[in-house]
């Protein structure tokens, strides 16, 4: 390197990438830094796309307001103003055909109020009877980590898995109660199966809890969740260089090597600490040289495929204005569409851009529904507006559309994934300059990720100057 300086590279331009970059520049000024990726733009899968002469989100559309990490990367990168809160968040949850308001004060669609939840209908009269058992079954003891699926059925009956926690977990994580971790995606939920005897208890002590004062739960960008990755990639003065794919990464006496390129020309670069900021799969070919066992463990992380479908139609193709946030369609109805966020009644700033106009958000896609985004983009918006047909009512076709699609996008937080993210994280342990973040590990939304990068330039820093230095130069990377 040249003189002594320093130079860090960070595989990944997604947020977590350029918030690992941002971090490294907080902690050291001097620092050069260079982020890879191989794709044509930074951000991953937050972008933006004009629909009907609206900018709106093609990928994540909000991010958790009561997490401080997203919120406060944003404004270190000047977004601060551009913050906005939702016009609503009630949503609902199409049972049976009907759109049924979901229950107040669930946990992550567990029930904590059996009232509320016979007053939704959203379960059958057996399935609501099933749940009212619950406070009088014996304990279900856990002793090591379970499907979500398996636990919540044996306490409250299947009806609640299949129409209440299902629908929350595949619009978060495109995925399968019987399959997603217990202690990765519910963690207050399966820290109380091991502490209470009943979950509807513990669902209520959860949901007593809850700051009442802490405001809505998600909030996003006047321009997009997709103006954020611009903004930090600026604000972290690195070296962003797109359309590069590294291929190889191995260790050299006094840092890393990386080889990008094609095969048939290789280029090559060197660096004093790496991050590693791509999804698993990635992540685990890069390692199977230097961490065989980490690239076994990254390698078993299964990924789901989704595609979202905007769509907008003229206000009046509505025989009634859309209420509410939008709704969740639970698996076992069969219907193609999983979820629909009522775009322009959520966020009313996208109203105001659009008048005349109502947004449509239709999201398509679960684990193992891979045949059904093999239709094209017409087969997808033909789905999502015979969708908008039948539930809504909605008359004529949509003014304007467009379709994304995002395969492998979101990981499987299986059954043991926290101990696989431990066993990962022991292999990488030993590796001087080397550190991992991103969705497959800790969380998918964009404060946790912000959270893993923050740890992995902290970790970086660290080993750069361990006389710990950087921490009295900054306290941005121990905040939250």
């Amino acid at each position: 390197m040249e003189g002594n300086r320093r130079h860090v590279v960070v595989i990944g331009a997604g947020i977590a990438g350029l918030a690992a970059a941002w971090f490294l520049r907080q902690g050291d000024e001097h620092l050069e830094i260079t982020v890879l990726d191989g794709a044509p733009r930074v951000g991953g899968k937050l972008h933006t796309a004009e629909v009907a002469g609206v900018t709106v989100d093609t990928g994540a559309e909000a991010m958790l307001a009561r997490r401080p990490e997203g919120k406060e990367l944003a404004r270190a990168a000047g977004l601060g103003e551009e913050l906005r809160l939702p016009g609503t968040t009630r949503a609902s949850i199409l049972s049976r055909g009907t759109l049924r308001p979901m229950s107040k004060g669930h946990v992550m669609g567990v029930p904590s109020d059996l009232l509320a939840l016979a007053r939704s209908r959203v379960l059958s009269p057996g399935g609501l009877a099933r749940a009212g058992l619950e406070p009088a079954l014996p304990a279900t003891r856990i002793v090591t980590d379970v499907s979500v699926a398996a636990y919540i059925r044996a306490r409250m009956g299947g009806e609640v898995v299949d129409r209440l926690v299902e629908p929350l977990l595949g619009g978060v994580y495109a995925g399968r109660a019987e399959r997603l971790s217990l202690d990765a995606t519910m963690p207050r939920i399966a820290a109380a199966a091991r502490s209470e005897r009943s979950l509807l208890a513990a669902a209520r002590h959860i949901a007593a809890d809850a700051p009442k004062d802490a405001g809505p739960v998600f909030t996003t960008l006047r321009r997009g969740m997709g103006s954020l990755p611009e903004a930090v990639a600026t604000a972290s003065g690195a070296t962003i260089r797109t359309g590069v794919t590294v291929r190889e990464l191995r260790r050299t006496p006094s840092g890393w090597l990386l080889v990008t390129g094609p095969v048939p020309r290789p280029e090559t670069l060197e660096a004093d600490a790496v991050i590693v900021a791509v999804p698993a799969p990635a992540a685990s070919r890069l390692l199977a040289q230097e961490a065989p066992p980490a690239a076994t463990e990254l390698a078993r992380i299964e990924y789901a495929s989704m595609a979202i479908v905007t769509l907008a139609y003229p206000r009046e193709a509505f025989p009634r204005p859309p209420d509410g946030s939008g709704y969740l369609v639970p698996a076992v109805d069969g219907r193609t569409v999983k979820a629909v966020t009522f775009s322009s009644v959520k966020w009313p700033h996208l109203a105001e851009t659009g008048p005349g106009l109502v947004l449509l958000r239709c999201s398509i896609g679960r684990i193992g529904e891979e045949e059904t985004l093999q239709r094209d983009d017409a087969g997808l918006v033909a789905a999502a507006t015979a969708e908008m047909a039948d539930v809504m009512g909605v008359r004529g076709p949509p003014r304007d559309s467009r379709v994304t699609r995002w395969g492998g996008s979101l990981p499987q937080y299986e059954v043991g994934h926290l101990d696989r993210v431990a066993r990962i994280r022991s292999a990488t342990a030993a590796l001087p300059g080397l550190a991992l973040c991103g969705a497959a590990y800790e969380g998918l939304g964009i404060p946790a990720c912000v959270s893993t990068a923050r740890t992995a330039a902290a970790r970086i820093l660290d080993h750069l100057d361990p006389t710990g230095e950087w921490q009295s130069r900054t306290d941005s990377l121990t905040k939250g």
